[in-house]
């Protein structure tokens, strides 16, 4: 018998480093994570800090099937940024390698570990614009179609690599 699988989205970003290739790398370990299928992912995109400091960001989105629970996702992922050198010297600082639950299929989670859906990402065009590329009709839990909210962030400026 196969273990139920959910659908997750995987914000991924990073802005040390060679970026580009770092966000590519975080890609393959994603296709590799166990328990889980790599579904899609999405172009990479420059997009310049939001609420941060340094370089511009390099960002994309992944579309995953798993059987991991939401919590055991977030722990790879974790692992995942460590292994690319990810330190968290305070919110918000530049970084190697971020890897977000964005959405963990129609769950709402929210304790100390983990928010989902991901608490601002419908704020974050590099969140939205990735995310609508590889699932266009896609509905945000608690506040419906994520399309019409990119129109309410035209002022973050994001350009397709």
């Amino acid at each position: 018998m196969q273990p139920q699988q959910t659908v997750a989205y995987i914000g991924i970003g990073g802005n040390l480093g060679d970026a580009r290739a770092t966000v590519e790398q975080a890609i393959v370990r994603l296709a590799a994570l166990p328990q889980s299928l790599l579904l899609r992912s999405s172009s990479l995109y420059r997009t310049a800090p939001v609420d941060s400091s340094g370089d511009d960001y390099v960002n994309a989105v992944a579309e995953v099937a798993t059987s991991l629970s939401a919590r055991e996702l977030l722990r790879a992922l974790q692992q995942i940024e460590l292994d690319h050198g990810r330190e968290r010297p305070y919110r918000n600082a530049p970084r190697t390698l971020d890897l977000d639950v964005l959405l963990y299929g129609d769950e709402h989670i929210a304790d100390e570990a983990l928010t989902v859906p991901h608490p601002r990402m419908a704020q974050r065009a590099f969140v939205l614009a990735p995310l609508l590329e590889i699932a266009p009709d896609i509905a945000i839990p608690g506040l419906g179609r994520a399309h019409p909210l990119l129109a309410l962030i035209t002022g973050q400026p994001i350009s397709k690599l």
